[in-house]
């Protein structure tokens, strides 16, 4: 009766915490996912996706109070009942795994699959997740047979098989990805210390996000040439299909005058089947639907992009005036952009020392965290009294077990959360992922269902990788262990591997660290990395930071040939866009973003479309300045010289009798002063006629 009354005090802890985590979550939501607009079967998937492994994070530090609690109990943190953490554990871990296995795969496919209705929505979704549940299916039942072998025919040997499996997969993805944001992340908060090196690397990402910008619009064009002529074929079309072409058509915003003429002869179509099937319309309306999402996601891309280096650069030249203002603040932007609270001066002083200040402490204090959890992750098996982790979160007192208070308790969270946030920062640099990208109020559903579920993939074995730097004596008392752990080890090859795996971590942070990938990429021709600026700091190839600088400087002065330069906040641009018969995408504030269909609102034939030769002529001109550049920046000291001298001797203004040294006269074939030959023979006249040259009146001597 006591112990229920002393944890009431946990208890409103518990759920003040749970509600506040509801509240991220959904302020998050909003932030990627238009809430009004995106369905609820969509949305709550979604929700708990993120909702429970957030809410796992809180809840190793409780188990771990509630695990090693004394007689002391007022010394013991927020702590719940054994019974309390049971079933917190079942639904947890249970819910997380239906997600991210079964639940989340096939709602994302759902999604994408193109078709109007439910049932063929539903079997499309089956059919593309079918190769992936019939090779886990065959890693369970091979895994089974080797459970029932070694154990017999036990009741506990499925679910023990499924939880080992889903930990162990997840495991190795987990290690590899915070092995690579062990040392990205703080490396990224030191170079963006340095406001110049910051700004190059933006101008060298200018190019690419520009090319890929380009491509996207021309995409979605020869998508919606081809819907334009679906919309003026009679003959083969059903009344349903119809239907389905014109909500197509509404969709993408296509005004009524293009159903009456012919495509534009510069976007090229791909040839209509004779017969529109239901097939056909989906694989459209797939495609539709994703190039609308990628062009959106590019236009975000480029205008963030854009505003980085305004701002960067207005940073650097307010040095000498000691005064910083970005302008008007766009209307779109957040309350606290909106927001003016510091002066000229004191915004430079912020910008301009306080911040930079900030990212090399918080890179050091970063830093100094990754190689604490990387020597833990050596040293646990062999020397765990040694481990960094353990002997912050674990207090000893007078027994031999240790103590975790609410110190320790606080101390643990922040561990996992910066676990496994290096390992979420990494789906940034590594790109194995497809074309998959969070944006800003217009995630595609596939892409919110897929980060869901990684998020919730790699949670739980980060967690349990956590209390394995703590002692033995600790760990095992937990119901985590008991729940999950127990099970783990149920086999000998599950024994050792979550303790001699997790050592693997050097290959990911040594790869990093020493830039492997980049010396990948030159060996094989292939990068693993998306942004790898260490293997070519020049950018030779590429473009290079001279050319994505002119395009940021033509975009920020309003000539640009796509116009995506700073929004204006006027909800009147796409209309107005129409009407003057070009569409200014790049005026439509970040808010406009939030409904794909509205940046399509002007005729396509009547703006002029970036060609693909464009992209061509531009790689071709970027490889010819960078050859120069490359070439000026190897001249060595007697290059330099001869070429000064050259200059020097060939800009002489010379004296009019000695340019009269080399002219021959005229019975040589020379001409008279005011003749501009300077002693050169026509091939026609003197010499030149004597071996076989071209006469005057260009007929050829033979």
């Amino acid at each position: 009766m006591t112990v229920a009354e002393s944890s009431v005090g946990s208890d409103l802890f518990a759920a003040v915490a749970l509600l506040a985590i509801t509240s991220v979550i959904l302020l998050l939501l909003r932030h990627f996912l238009p809430l009004r607009t995106t369905p609820a079967y969509l949305l709550v998937p979604v929700f708990l996706a993120l909702a429970l492994p957030t809410s796992i994070i809180l809840l190793v530090p409780i188990d771990l109070a509630s695990s090693s609690r004394t007689r002391d109990e007022a010394s013991s943190g927020i702590w719940l009942p054994e019974g309390v953490m049971w079933v917190a554990w079942r639904v947890a871990y249970w819910l997380t795994f239906a997600l991210t296995w079964a639940i989340l795969p096939l709602l994302g496919e759902y999604t994408d699959s193109g078709y109007r209705k439910p049932k063929d929505r539903i079997l499309y979704s089956l059919r593309s997740n079918a190769r992936y549940q019939m090779i886990v299916l065959t890693c369970g039942t091979v895994g089974l047979v080797y459970v029932f072998l070694q154990n017999g025919f036990e009741g506990t040997s499925v679910k023990s098989l499924l939880m080992a499996l889903a930990y162990c997969w997840a495991l190795i993805q987990a290690i590899y990805l915070m092995g690579h944001g062990l040392v990205a992340f703080p490396r990224r908060l030191f170079r963006n210390a340095n406001l110049s090196g910051t700004l190059q690397r933006i101008q060298i990402r200018a190019p690419k996000t520009k090319d890929r910008l380009t491509d996207s619009i021309i995409e979605l064009d020869e998508l919606e040439a081809q819907l334009t002529q679906l919309r003026m074929r009679k003959n083969g079309v059903s009344g349903d299909h119809q239907e389905w072409i014109e909500d197509l058509a509404d969709i993408s915003s296509l005004p009524e005058s293009r159903s009456s003429q012919a495509p534009p002869g510069r976007v090229s179509a791909p040839p209509m089947p004779a017969i529109i099937t239901d097939r056909y319309l989906a694989e459209l309306t797939r495609k539709l639907n994703r190039a609308r999402h990628k062009q959106i996601r590019f236009i975000e891309a480029w205008h963030r992009l854009v505003q980085e280096a305004g701002n960067i650069q207005a940073i650097m030249d307010a040095s000498a005036s000691k005064k910083l203002d970005f302008g008007r603040p766009s209307p779109a932007g957040s309350l606290f952009e909106r927001t003016t609270l510091l002066t000229p001066y004191t915004r430079y002083i912020l910008y301009f020392q306080i911040v930079p200040a900030i990212s090399v402490v918080s890179g050091g204090f970063f830093s100094l965290a990754s190689i604490c959890i990387i020597f833990s992750e050596l040293v646990k098996y062999v020397a765990p009294q040694l481990s960094i982790v353990s002997l912050t979160v674990v207090h000893r007192h007078q027994d031999e077990y240790g103590q975790v208070g609410f110190a320790g308790q606080v101390i643990a969270a922040l561990w996992i959360l910066y676990m496994c946030a290096t390992a979420l920062a990494s789906f940034d640099d590594v790109k194995i992922w497809g074309n998959r990208a969070l944006v800003r109020r217009n995630t595609y559903g596939e892409s919110a269902c897929w980060y869901a579920g990684q998020i919730a993939k790699l949670t739980v074995p980060l967690s349990y990788n956590f209390i394995t730097f703590l002692p033995l004596k600790v760990h095992r008392e937990t119901t985590f262990y008991h729940f999950l752990g127990r099970l783990i080890v149920l086999t000998p090859l599950g024994k050792g591997f979550d303790y001699f795996f997790p050592a693997l971590i050097l290959i990911p942070v040594c790869a990093t660290l020493f830039n492997l990938y980049g010396r990948v990429k030159n060996t094989l021709g292939y990068g693993v990395l998306e942004d790898d600026e260490e293997d070519n700091p020049t950018s030779f190839g590429t473009g290079g930071w001279r050319e994505g600088r002119d395009l940021i400087e033509r975009e920020l002065n309003g000539r640009s040939g796509v116009d995506l330069s700073t929004p204006t906040g006027d909800t009147s641009a796409p209309d107005q866009a129409s009407r003057d018969g070009a569409t200014h995408i790049g005026r439509l504030s970040t808010r406009h973003l939030e409904a794909p269909s509205q940046i399509r609102q002007s005729d396509i034939s009547t703006r002029p479309p970036p060609q693909q030769t464009d992209v061509t002529q531009r790689q071709a001109q970027r490889l010819a300045a960078a050859t120069q550049a490359a070439e000026e920046e190897d001249e060595n000291a007697f290059s330099g010289f001869a070429h000064r001298v050259r200059n020097t001797f060939e800009n002489v203004e010379r004296p009019e009798w000695f340019s009269d040294l080399g002219k021959r006269p005229k019975w040589m074939g020379g001409y008279d002063g005011n003749n501009d030959t300077s002693g050169r023979a026509d091939s026609g006249r003197g010499f030149g006629r004597w071996f076989g040259g071209r006469p005057s009146d260009s007929r050829v001597r033979l």
